[in-house]
């Protein structure tokens, strides 16, 4: 008899606890009804991961702006891409352009992104890339008067 005191004790506080948990809550309040409505949204997104070191991007000057080519150069270098030495372009460039190798373009388009270039600029290497060679290379970027006219700091030589 006394284990069935026990279990009957145990029950009660239980559910006593269960009903001031409640009232605590506000579940239990008069008058009041709560509804809760709970919806996923699935987002599918498609990621790749472009090792910066792993791409080889050479850089070339589209313009007559002095040293455009090795600013930017050394700004994607500081980003951690692989540069070869930057050159002149074989022809005057209309607006940046940021040309890829097969299996490239997503590289090609984190480039075009951390150089301020719109996505529409990036394009598949051809031929007509206006650039001594691109043999071996992976991304090259053409700079045009669009990113040659922001004003970069010019190098200086001190002694």
């Amino acid at each position: 008899m006394r284990r069935f005191s026990i279990a009957v004790a145990c029950i009660a506080a239980l559910v006593l606890a269960g009903f001031a948990g409640a009232i605590l809550s506000g579940h239990l309040k008069s008058g009041s009804t709560t509804t809760t409505t709970t919806s996923h949204v699935s987002l599918s997104t498609t990621t790749s991961t472009v090792v910066h070191s792993s791409v080889k991007v050479l850089v070339a000057n589209g313009t007559q702006e002095a040293n455009a080519a090795g600013h930017f150069t050394q700004q994607l270098q500081q980003q951690g891409w692989s540069l070869s030495s930057p050159v002149n372009a074989t022809a005057t460039a209309s607006s940046t352009a940021v040309y890829y190798a097969p299996g490239q373009q997503a590289a090609a388009a984190l480039v075009a992104s951390e150089l301020g270039v719109p996505a529409s600029a990036v394009q598949p290497l051809s031929a007509t890339v206006p650039v001594p060679t691109t043999t071996g290379l992976d991304v090259v970027v053409v700079i045009g008067p669009d990113l040659a006219g922001q004003g970069f700091p010019a190098t200086t030589v001190t002694s």
